[in-house]
């Protein structure tokens, strides 16, 4: 089957086993070879690909469905939708949309607004703009989340003129403005190219606009059925989308405006508004959550300030709330910008200091951090090797990006060629490189 071969490689044993699919097999070995053989059961395959962030397997167990006769309902596209958009995959979002048509399905609201969604994934306004426009053609009614969708989506880009423009249409329509666009306007400014002078400004006088939107959130338009799980944050592209449902206080979601605005700061290492955001959050008599910390430290660490991103870090560790491995990862890349002696020690140190109190990388955070070390050009390669090491230890294979530069990292430095670590990375960069053919750590499949 294609989606077993893309799992197991060319050369499986269970693939030569088994052979190619032979459809004059009986009724038992076929049960023996399939893995799954109804709607349903395609569904769950499709949930757990998508859990996996192994989108870009998705194409081939639709390809799979088709070769079994196996036709798709509605809800199975909005589940193939959902995991395109998490994956941003606009290809393979147009595509499954194509095939919905195909099959006699209109394409209905919720699948329009994952499809606006993954444009803002992709940085692609243009394409969001025209969804809505084809909307319009097939009689399709946009709501409200349709428009704060789109509304986000020309933020990725930096459309300030757009997001207005949407903003003036919704409030002629009735609509008022939640914080979910609020929190696009900040975007919209923060992606502006080229950055103004006054957008830190603009920022801040959002965040204050803000807190007259009513407390009546909108209700969701999208049936809670074809949500999957997903979060409003994640439908309209929040930067606390992965963290919706982490506990311990790691986030309030009444801070949503607050959140968009601490990161938008972070991003533009503006030390200044991230300090004023903090007055105002005060003066609300609201106490920073997790990941308004963890963007704050990360504002001071890359703007170079190693000794009050290290002081946050560890007077949120010596009180009495629970650790979070996040404010460690952000520690360890915050402290490697620019690689300084200094900044290199505190990484390793922090990165010890985690593995002693059982807080592991997990494959993300590992390869994110490994891509960072591996831009140091000078040096022992201490934190590069420390991280690699620890991946190891726990039998992680690192995405391939983070690998190739490691990788290259090695190579250019005075190791004998047969040094283990060196051998093992360059099995290990050879296979990713046959496995996803020279692409992204994100997976193999089709661009």
């Amino acid at each position: 089957m294609k989606l077993l071969r893309t799992l197991s490689g060319p050369r499986n044993l269970l693939i030569r086993t088994i052979g190619r699919r032979n459809f004059a097999a009986t009724p038992e070995e076929y049960a023996k070879r399939n893995y799954a053989n109804n709607e349903a059961e395609y569904s769950t395959v499709i949930s757990s690909l998508t859990a996996q962030r192994r989108h870009y397997l998705l194409r081939d167990v639709y390809d799979d469905m088709m070769l079994d006769g196996v036709k798709p309902e509605r809800d199975t596209f909005h589940s193939l939708l959902i995991g395109t958009m998490k994956g941003a995959r606009l290809q393979d979002a147009f595509f499954f949309r194509d095939e919905m048509k195909a099959m006699g399905l209109v394409p209905d609201v919720a699948l329009y607004n994952f499809m606006i969604s993954t444009c803002g994934k992709c940085k692609n306004s243009e394409q969001a703009v025209r969804l809505l426009e084809e909307m319009k053609r097939f009689e399709v009614k946009p709501t409200g989340q349709t428009y704060i969708c789109l509304l986000n989506a020309c933020a990725a880009a930096g459309r300030v003129d757009r997001v207005y423009a949407i903003v003036r249409d919704m409030t002629a329509a009735g609509l008022g403005l939640n914080k979910f666009c609020y929190a696009g306007l900040i975007a919209a400014h923060k992606n502006k190219e080229p950055v103004t002078d006054d957008v830190a400004s603009k920022i801040l006088e959002l965040v204050e606009q803000s807190k007259g939107w009513s407390a009546v959130e909108a209700p969701s338009d999208i049936p809670v059925r074809s949500m999957m799980g997903m979060s409003e944050e994640e439908l309209y592209n929040i930067p606390t989308a992965e963290f919706v449902f982490r506990r311990g206080g790691f986030l309030n979601r009444e801070f949503t405006v607050y959140h968009v605005a601490f990161h938008a700061c972070a991003d533009l290492k503006n030390v200044e508004a991230i300090d004023t955001l903090l007055e105002m959050l005060s003066k609300d008599g609201k106490t920073p959550d997790v990941f308004i910390l963890m963007e704050t430290m990360r504002c001071y660490l890359h703007s170079g300030d190693l000794q009050r991103g290290r002081k946050l870090f560890e007077d949120y560790m010596s009180s009495e709330k629970p650790p979070m491995i996040e404010l460690y990862v952000t520690l360890v890349e915050g402290a490697m910008v620019g690689y300084t002696p200094d900044g290199m020690q505190l990484a390793q140190e922090t990165l010890v200091n985690m593995n002693s109190r059982n807080f592991f990388l997990s494959p993300k955070m590992g390869s994110d951090l490994l891509l960072v070390a591996a831009g140091e050009k000078t040096g022992g390669y201490t934190t590069a090797n420390l991280i690699w090491d620890m991946m190891q230890a726990r039998k992680i294979v690192p995405t391939f990006p983070a690998v190739q530069a490691y990788y290259d990292g090695l190579k250019v430095r005075e190791i004998p060629a047969d040094d283990p670590r060196l051998q093992l990375v360059s099995r290990t960069y050879n296979n990713l490189r046959k496995r996803f053919g020279g692409g992204g750590g994100g997976g193999v499949g089709r661009p």
